[in-house]
């Protein structure tokens, strides 16, 4: 959505004339940034000047002798929202370098690939650059601080990072301090000292105290920068001033209300009046002032609070937009509660009002569901539904669902299929359907939905979140079933509809079984998405296409599969995501293929694109496919150590577990003899040779057949005449050929095959499964290398194979190794 409200949040705050130079604590932030230390915490209560000795700071390092640049951004409440606040943090840091996050996307959720081509801008910037994170307690999202942890653990050095905070920012402060990284200010150091009292209470804010006056009020306020503020407009027009000195005590909040009631009423009622009114509001500008307040001369007035220094703040260097200072806006907003919740509303209204006028509807969602105005606010959320949804701020749109009332929701059904989905990404798979069949209620007997195209696409969508809830429960005719019906309800240029439905079509005959049918469904996805200029998405369908080629034996077909769409994403996305998974995927494949040195290849080419260039729900591949390099070498521990770190990358996602990480690791402990855990692994699943069999479990099955086979357990080949017959009947020739080999070894032909080589031929088995080179096979053996040719030569014709990793693996399969 558009932000035309950014350049308030991107400033460089001046110093206030009634501010007093802090020389002591601008020196211990210089000396922290020579130092080396990667962040600057500056965290204490509201009141403590924290601000406003970052501005002072800012003021001396930001001169263009001092070589820095700096990127400041005031944070909101709002800007929890994981894209708007990346956003306006790339924003922030382009004011300082406009270089900066230039060739990011806009609209996205801050990735580890976004987070780390930042990274790489700012270690390619000619500047060194200070970002500054004021008011960061206002960040709660889970999300939006794990990117700024990661940003701040690979923070170049010539980037620092300050945070101005109420509370203690869930970053790795201990780590840092430990390390010697932390320059850090806390309340203690940000109090006042006496000398530093005198000179605010004197000469900042024009009183004459004495000096034993000024230590009385400094010793009252524990140097508290907010009441010594506070304290000093209190005495502006007293003639006794030691009395009312000697008379200052109480609890923190005592003392606010007590001198902001001073404060108040010695301003004009007029003026009072504006303040309470505009409190609702978490930014101000003059025009709004007026909307709200019902007063003119909104510019005037703003400027006279300015100068009587009641707590207003400037938000940007045009002196457009303003805030109150927190504590005051809590004070005043408490004040303006007394005269009635009905008084508060119509204050709310007035500003939804005036935000939806000026086309910020974000603003104007908050104000109508403050007044309790639902039909407003629910109008004001369906109209943002598109923009949001495009810029994927997801994140907003679900809060303000949250907040509306059924019935208001009920009245809109594209805003009901919405919750319905808010229901289904939140895991509340039970509610989705009562909400979609409320919708559809509405659609047929009334409703005030505004026309447009997302009415006019609701029957499809919501045909697809049906397939969606049937794929998470397992229903895989209703996948089937609701997934058709979507398809057959879009238009022909409704092109992500389509490319959407013929996916989850796509998924349910996938995790039927039926893969040359998968395979259909999913080529049309691909070019659906493709017409729908989604090029990223269509790419990332090869991943699940090879999934089912391979067990179909159409090897060769998936291999240029992965080097088309390769091409596609090198020249077309320049690198982009997604061919870091897509390197880990043609890895796959060439170890099955057995062109062991080009899938190594490819797995360095992914690995170099770095851990945030992987999607989420592939990254585990990439450590599936080293694995598998590392077992067709014979490096069985390495491949046990790869599979736990694909497991720990593994997301559930959308697409069928037809074989799971724990299966192949379980392959694995039964080639090494290890068939206790072997056995475990099978326990845990509850797996039996007598079990009804399904796609989904087929490679788990095949894999409880070849521990049987190791246990020499008879059941074994029972099993594997059901897997083959299943198989067979499904038309999965690459699945056919290894239950195949595996029903040889139960008929005898193991070993005939292990009689079938001599001693010599079985000792140049096993060291070809190493990664010995040929002449140092040739030394293990002492012979020459012609001598061991010659052995390879039998092994090779016995095994009927033709490659080195080709007698490897026949040889796994036959028990020979």
């Amino acid at each position: 959505m558009p932000m035309p409200v950014l350049a308030t949040k991107l400033f460089v705050p001046l110093a206030r004339a009634q501010a007093v130079a802090r020389p002591r604590l601008v020196d211990r932030l210089d000396a922290g940034i020579r130092s080396g230390a990667k962040l600057t915490l500056i965290s204490a209560p509201a009141g403590f000047g924290k601000t406003t000795v970052l501005s002072d700071w800012v003021a001396r390092i930001g001169r263009p002798e001092a070589g820095m640049r700096v990127a400041w951004l005031s944070i909101e409440s709002g800007d929890n929202d994981p894209v708007r606040f990346f956003g306006y943090l790339v924003a922030a840091l382009q004011s300082a370098d406009a270089a900066i996050g230039a060739a990011l996307p806009a609209g996205e959720r801050p990735s580890e690939a976004t987070l780390t081509a930042l990274v790489n801008d700012l270690a390619g910037s000619a500047h060194e650059i200070l970002l500054v994170l004021d008011d960061f307690h206002l960040i709660e999202d889970p999300s939006v601080r794990d990117a700024m942890v990661f940003l701040l653990d690979h923070l170049p050095p010539t980037a620092h990072l300050a945070i101005a905070s109420r509370s203690d920012p869930l970053l790795p402060i201990a780590r840092l301090r430990a390390r010697g990284e932390l320059t850090e200010l806390r309340a203690a150091d940000l109090r006042f000292t006496p000398d530093e009292a005198a000179g605010f209470l004197n000469r900042a804010m024009g009183l004459a105290l004495s000096p034993d006056d000024v230590a009385a009020l400094e010793a009252r306020t524990e140097g508290w920068i907010a009441g010594l503020q506070l304290a000093a407009l209190s005495m502006r027009d007293r003639a006794d001033t030691s009395a009312f000195i000697a008379a200052f005590a109480g609890s923190n909040r005592f003392v606010i209300d007590y001198l902001i009631e001073e404060v108040l009423e010695q301003a004009p009622l007029d003026v009072r009046r504006f303040l309470c009114d505009t409190a609702i509001l978490e930014r101000f500008t003059a025009p709004l002032c007026e909307a709200v307040s019902g007063q003119g001369r909104g510019e005037e007035m703003l400027d006279a609070l300015e100068r009587a220094n009641l707590f207003i703040v400037e938000l940007d260097d045009r002196r457009e937009w303003f805030r109150y200072h927190h504590l005051f806006a809590d004070v005043l907003r408490a004040r303006l509660l007394s005269g009635g919740p009905e008084h508060v509303a119509a204050l709310h209204s007035l500003a939804s009002g005036w935000f939806e006028a000026n086309d910020l509807p974000e603003e104007g969602v908050a104000h109508a569901l403050a007044a309790s105005d639902f039909s407003r606010a629910a109008r004001l959320i369906e109209a943002t539904i598109p923009g949001v949804r495009k810029s994927r701020q997801d994140a907003t749109l679900l809060g303000w669902l949250a907040l509306l009332p059924d019935d208001a929701i009920d009245r809109r059904p594209v805003l009901g299929v919405f919750s319905a989905w808010f229901s289904l990404v939140s895991g509340d798979i039970a509610a989705v359907e009562a909400k979609l069949v409320r919708a559809e209620r509405s659609l047929e007997t009334g409703h005030d939905s505004e026309p447009g195209q997302e009415l006019d696409t609701l029957p499809v969508t919501i045909c697809l979140y049906r397939a969606s809830v049937a794929l998470a429960t397992g229903d895989l005719a209703g996948i089937t079933r609701h997934a058709g019906l979507a398809l057959e309800l879009t238009s022909p240029s409704d092109h992500l509809g389509r490319g959407a439905a013929a996916g989850l079509l796509g998924l349910g005959k996938w995790a039927a079984g039926d893969l040359e049918a998968g395979v259909t469904a999913f080529g049309e996805a691909a070019r659906s998405l493709r017409l729908a200029g989604n090029l990223t998405d269509a790419l990332s369908t090869t991943m699940v296409l090879a999934d089912m080629l391979i067990p179909l034996g159409r090897l060769a077909e998936s291999r240029r599969a992965y080097e088309a769409a390769l091409r596609e994403a090198t020249t077309t996305l320049a690198g982009g995501p997604p061919t870091a998974d897509l390197h880990g995927g043609i890895a796959e494949v060439l170890v099955e293929l057995g062109a062991l040195e080009a899938a190594e290849e490819h797995l360095a080419a992914g690995a170099a694109l770095g851990d945030a260039a992987f999607s989420s729900e592939h990254h585990h591949r990439w450590f599936v496919a080293k694995a598998l390099l590392a077992q067709a070498r014979g490096e069985l521990d390495a491949a046990l150590e790869l599979l736990e770190s694909a497991e720990r990358h593994y997301r559930r996602g959308f697409f069928a577990e037809a074989r799971s990480i724990a299966a192949m690791r379980a392959r694995i402990l039964i080639v090494q003899g290890h068939l206790p855990e072997a056995q475990a692994w099978a326990d845990s699943l509850g797996l039996t040779p007598e079990d009804a069999l399904s796609y989904l479990t087929e490679y788990a099955h095949i894999t409880l057949a070849r521990l049987l086979i190791a246990q020499g357990d008879p059941r074994a080949a029972g099993l594997l005449e059901r897997l083959l017959l299943a198989a067979e009947g499904g038309g999965r020739a690459g699945v056919v050929r290894e239950l195949r080999a595996l029903a040889g070894r139960p008929a005898g032909e193991a070993s005939g095959a292990r009689e079938g080589l001599s001693n010599r031929e079985l000792q140049v088995l096993r060291l070809l499964a190493t990664e010995l080179t040929g002449p140092e096979i040739a030394r293990e053996l002492y012979v020459s290398v012609n001598t061991l040719r010659t052995h390879t030569r039998h092994v090779f014709e016995k095994l009927d194979v033709n490659g080195r990793t080709a007698a490897v693996r026949r040889g796994r399969e036959l028990g020979v190794l």
